[in-house]
């Protein structure tokens, strides 16, 4: 007797690998995409996302670049309106601040300020995330920053799968894309397509369906919810997980229309609270869903705190399921 036939098994990546192949694909298809940033060629970034890139296209579209933030993305700006499509690499998000007047004050309204004659189609990828026992100047997530700012937008992959799709968007877009990378995910393995894939900036998704609860979370809260959402059900409360991917555009449609169908929501971000992403998406909740909402929207983000180095602070400053679980049970009642 035959045996059935078996679908084929749909390959696992790294996040890392991800990232890795979605720029790879990009610098293919498209001779105008380069990378730039400090130790990208030869050492493939410290946290090894880009090994190899500079064996396939070289030094001069993979640049090593001196131990300058300031400087290598003001040339990104010049580059990406005179034609190029760069991709700036900074090693820590904590060192965004080196770059504020290039993204926020040039490359953020160059398009606006010319009358939308100039345009700058680039990207900056970098990390976020705590527990890496990096303190307080490698671990925070400071992606809010710049979703504060008109002409920006602000990516937050949390999956191999959403990240290769969104990357290859990104570099797509004709505007100014942060692309934050959370720091411990690099190893975290999913399911990627082997094909062109791309994901719209601006779409969100429903990681897990639930009836009594919505968590709305990002990046690696995605999984720290999908974790609790699992605990959860083990005690008969039945929680959905929205990924919104990207900050801005923001998706307020299906965040709504979860939080409507559940009536409960919950929102997760490893930034700091105050003022923070975690605070935006609980304010569109609570403006277009108040009379749909049986609670209050419940925030959980990081601690109020500089990242510790000690690993039981560090560790006490980022939401677990625990923290999810408990939060959950006592909206539900």
């Amino acid at each position: 007797m035959s045996m059935p036939e078996t679908e084929t098994a749909v390959r696992q990546l790294t996040l890392g690998d991800a990232i890795r192949e979605a720029l790879a694909e990009e610098m293919r298809r498209d001779p105008r995409v380069l990378i730039l940033g400090e130790d990208i060629a030869e050492a493939g970034t410290v946290f090894k996302v880009l090994t190899g890139l500079v064996d396939e296209f070289g030094p001069d579209r993979v640049l090593d670049t001196p131990i300058s933030e300031p400087g290598f993305t003001g040339i990104a700006v010049g580059a990406a309106m005179t034609g190029l499509r760069p991709v700036v690499d900074i090693m820590f998000g904590d060192f965004i601040g080196l770059t504020m007047d290039q993204m926020v004050n040039q490359a953020a309204k160059i398009h606006y300020m010319s009358g939308g004659k100039w345009k700058v189609p680039m990207v900056m990828r970098t990390t976020m995330g705590a527990t890496r026992r990096s303190a307080a100047q490698h671990s925070q997530s400071l992606h809010a920053w710049f979703c504060h700012v008109p002409g920006l937008k602000v990516v937050l992959p949390s999956t191999p799968h959403d990240a290769k799709g969104l990357m290859k968007s990104a570099i797509r877009d004709e505007n100014p894309v942060a692309f934050f990378e959370d720091k411990m995910m690099y190893k975290l393995k999913g399911p990627v397509p082997e094909d062109d894939y791309t994901i719209p900036l601006g779409a969100a998704d429903v990681k897990r369906e639930g009836e009594d609860i919505t968590i709305v979370a990002t990046s690696s809260m995605v999984q720290v919810a999908l974790g609790a959402a699992a605990r959860l059900a083990d005690g008969g409360i039945s929680a959905e997980v929205v990924d919104p991917r990207t900050l801005w555009p923001l998706d307020e449609t299906t965040i709504l229309e979860s939080v409507r169908k559940t009536s409960r929501a919950i929102v997760m971000d490893e930034g700091y609270g105050r003022y923070g992403v975690m605070a935006e998406i609980a304010s569109v909740i609570a403006e277009q869903a108040f009379f749909d909402l049986e609670a209050p929207v419940k925030r959980i983000g990081a601690m109020h705190v500089p990242i510790p180095f000690s690993p039981p602070l560090e560790d006490a400053t980022v939401p677990t399921e625990q923290t999810v679980c408990e939060a959950a049970e006592a909206m539900c009642g």
